[in-house]
């Protein structure tokens, strides 16, 4: 039988659901996490984004601690004290260097960016992209529905729809998203209470505004550059402001169908 707790696990992407897999299997008293992000990761919903921690030094998720570690030993020490490893590496190159047993790609850019199946003992990929025993060993549905959470064991979850799952009967009218190209101002605060046709920001002199009523559920930093179109922000119509702090219910199946994936493979 392995040590579960042994077991060094490497997700690729500290965004809301790589965060909530990562939550997941650190509640599950697996350790030794490391979450490989970009330089200038991107999220919504930053209160529930591990990812912050490359610019903020740490991040709190429901109670979880990660902090950034810039090397191997900085790693080590983040295990040492209880907490989830973050490190700016968007080529994997500590991948080499920490020998995980499983990778998690957990990214969901709707394609397979170069994993592989040789990249850990088992290898899991989350949402389209991903072809169960070819690329990858096991996907991760991650489409909302009833497969929503299953664990494919061979082909390809399902392809992405574009539009974004439903809440109280909303689903594109939710989403803010950048009118043109350039930089997002916002004097907005994740957990605000907003109005339809309200002002969020703007971007390049272009103004945001929510379509329904709502708690700003999500929102990205301002000042950040934008394509056209990005999606920049989310409006929670149920309007409940602690859901803005807790990982979603859909976030929350799929970090448990990692857990129950790695725990087929090695329990």
């Amino acid at each position: 039988m392995t040590n579960l707790r042994e077991l060094t696990i490497v997700i690729k992407g500290a965004g809301e659901m790589a965060s909530a897999v990562a939550w997941r299997l650190y509640m599950a008293n697996f350790k030794k996490i490391l979450m490989l992000e970009t330089a200038n990761p991107l999220a919504v919903r930053r209160e529930v984004s591990f990812c912050e921690t490359v610019y903020d030094g740490s991040q709190t998720v429901e109670g979880v601690k990660a902090i950034m570690a810039g090397a191997i030993k900085d790693i080590h020490t983040a295990w040492e004290q209880g907490r989830i490893a973050v490190a700016a590496d968007p080529q994997w190159r500590l991948l080499e260097q920490v020998r995980p047993q499983v990778v998690v790609d957990a990214i969901l850019a709707k394609k397979n960016l170069g994993t592989r199946m040789m990249d850990a003992e088992l290898v899991i990929g989350l949402g389209p992209g991903f072809i169960a025993c070819n690329n990858v060993h096991l996907v991760i549905e991650t489409n909302r529905g009833h497969d929503l959470g299953r664990i494919i064991t061979a082909g390809s979850a399902e392809a992405n729809t574009g539009v974004p799952g439903a809440i109280s009967g909303f689903t594109e009218e939710r989403v803010l998203r950048a009118p043109v190209a350039g930089h997002f101002k916002t004097t907005r605060s994740i957990g605000d209470l907003v109005i339809a046709d309200e002002i969020i920001g703007t971007v390049a002199g272009e103004k945001v505004y929510s379509r329904i009523n709502g708690v700003l559920r999500g929102l990205i930093r301002s000042e950040t550059t934008v394509t056209r179109g990005l999606k920049i922000g989310d409006v929670d119509p149920r309007g409940q402001k602690q859901y803005c702090y807790t990982i979603s219910e859909k976030a929350r199946a799929i970090g448990g169908s990692v857990l129950e994936a790695v725990l087929r493979v090695f329990d």
